[in-house]
This record gives C-alpha cells, sequence and structure tokens, in this order.
C-alpha cells in the first residue's frame, strides 16, 4: 500500500510561516529559533554568518533584523555576500546605506548591488557592518561555545568577526576571522 500521507506534512511549514513566498527564500535558522536579542556587531568589524545555498538559486537581497537596540548615529552600514571558499571571497555588497535609520525590532532587507547566481551548493557567509556610535542588537541564537571549529571535524563556523575600522565597501576577503558564540538569522531573497 502506498505512502499518502501518514505522518508527513504535505508541505514545509518554515514556507508556511514565512507567508508562502514566491521565489527564493534561503535562511540559516528557522524565524522561532531566534530566542536571543544580542549585541554581536561592534562598530566598524564585520559580523558574517553561514547560510547554506544551493546551486541555482538566484541571491537579490539579504535581510538581518535588529533587535531591541536600535543603531544609533550610523554613518556607514551594508550587507555582503561571500562565496563558500576556504576563505571566502566577496560575490556582492549592497550600497552603503551612510545614516539611514535602523530602528530597534525592523527586519533590513537589502537589495545585492549586483544579484548573485549561485554556482555551487554549499555554505556561503553573509556579513553584516555597521560604523555606528552604537551597533544595533540583532536577533539569532546563542551558540555555547564560539570554537572556530563545530563539534565535528569539518563543521563550518557559524558566526564570525572580522576586518577593522570599516567604512562604505566589504573586504575583498573574510581574513583572519574570529569565531563568535551568537549566530544572528539571516534571509537570502
Amino acid at each position: 500500500m502506498p505512502l499518502v500521507r501518514g505522518h508527513y506534512a504535505t508541505s514545509n511549514p518554515e514556507w508556511t510561516l514565512a507567508g508562502r513566498p514566491v521565489g527564493l527564500n534561503r535562511q540559516n535558522m528557522p524565524r522561532m529559533a531566534c530566542v536571543n536579542d544580542s549585541a554581536a556587531l561592534t562598530s566598524q568589524i564585520m559580523f558574517s554568518t553561514a547560510l547554506h545555498l544551493d546551486a541555482g538559486d538566484a541571491v537579490a537581497a539579504l535581510s538581518f533584523q535588529s533587535g531591541t537596540v536600535a543603531a544609533s548615529s550610523p554613518t556607514n552600514w551594508w550587507f555582503a555576500l561571500y562565496d563558500d571558499s576556504a576563505t571566502p571571497v566577496l560575490m556582492a555588497q549592497t550600497a552603503d546605506q551612510l545614516t539611514a535609520a535602523w530602528a530597534a525590532n525592523t527586519v533590513k532587507t537589502l537589495a545585492l548591488a549586483t544579484p548573485q547566481a549561485i554556482a555551487r551548493t554549499g555554505i556561503y557567509y553573509a556579513a553584516v557592518m555597521v560604523k555606528a556610535t552604537t551597533a544595533p542588537s540583532l536577533l539569532g541564537v546563542a551558540t555555547l561555545s564560539p570554537a572556530s571549529a563545530g563539534w565535528l571535524a569539518g563543521d563550518k563556523v557559524l558566526g564570525q568577526n572580522s576586518g577593522s575600522s570599516l567604512t562604505t565597501t566589504a573586504p575583498a576577503t573574510i581574513a583572519s576571522p574570529s569565531a563568535a558564540a551568537f549566530v544572528p538569522r539571516v534571509v537570502a531573497t
């Protein structure tokens, strides 16, 4: 007798909870997993987080959500996408948002300067950088350890800081990253 329904969902619950979006909707964690509001950002330091993308995806924009702390007096802020190489290389960046406000508890979706066609399935890195008197907090999840390697050999770093004195432009690579004990939620559309 063929299995018609059994105990298997007939649709993806995450897709349904996201409002049944049309087109790409890749996220590094479900919205309901965001149980922490973290001051993970340091002014002028880039924070990048692992994001699984499939070959054939077309990434046009990235979204991050602030927590209870808004950006205070921002002068530069942007998002960027890095490839899946050993030393991740910049694929595309959004426009610098300059002094545009980023209020508390607000999702910001920014278009990449050039939409990216993903050639290989793998772990890419979505990055955010804010230069401000106070950077916004981000929603996501705290991890138990900021270990640069995961629990198993080959595990990817989930969240990391890199760069210094950044302003208008994302660095060409994620060089000398420092693993963090927080993973912000990111959505690629």
